[in-house]
């Protein structure tokens, strides 16, 4: 392995989402959010995606705790953050921190996403994937469905 790879695991060993998330609050903005999630929807994956829609749909729903939407805004922001600790245009790890942090925060805030907030991000995703049944499947996986 070389240093480059050593450092990146090491990264990885000793990642603290928490502290990423608290981190990044302050460079979170909408505009940011859909731009970055547009630009980088097909390498991020369907599942990140789905899972950002939910974030940021359950971030405005006025019943959900302000202690939710910071870890929510948070986790936002570092998706947006322009200097990730791995950069978004490394080939497959670039993104990797970004979903691990959005997956962080989703189970943090899990119990707050509600069926609308469920049906937004669906149809969001239909209008920008097609109707592939994707984000059925994940939520499948997320809520424990059968």
């Amino acid at each position: 392995m070389n240093k480059q790879q050593d450092k990146q695991e090491d990264w990885l060993t000793n990642l603290d989402p928490q502290s990423e998330i608290e981190s990044s609050q302050i460079h979170y903005s909408e505009e940011k959010f859909w731009n970055k999630l547009l630009k980088y929807s097909k390498k991020a994956g369907e599942t990140t995606v789905y899972t950002s829609l939910l974030l940021y749909f359950t971030a405005k729903n006025p019943a959900v705790p302000k202690s939710a939407k910071l870890t929510i805004m948070g986790a936002l922001g570092y998706l947006i953050f322009p200097a990730d600790v791995i950069p978004d245009f490394i080939p497959v790890i670039g993104l990797a921190d970004d979903a691990s942090v959005i997956a962080f925060a989703l189970y943090q805030v899990i119990s707050h996403i509600d069926e609308p907030t469920r049906q937004r991000a669906q149809e969001k995703m239909k209008s920008w994937f097609g109707d592939s049944g994707q984000s059925n499947k994940i939520d499948e996986q997320i809520f424990d469905e059968k």
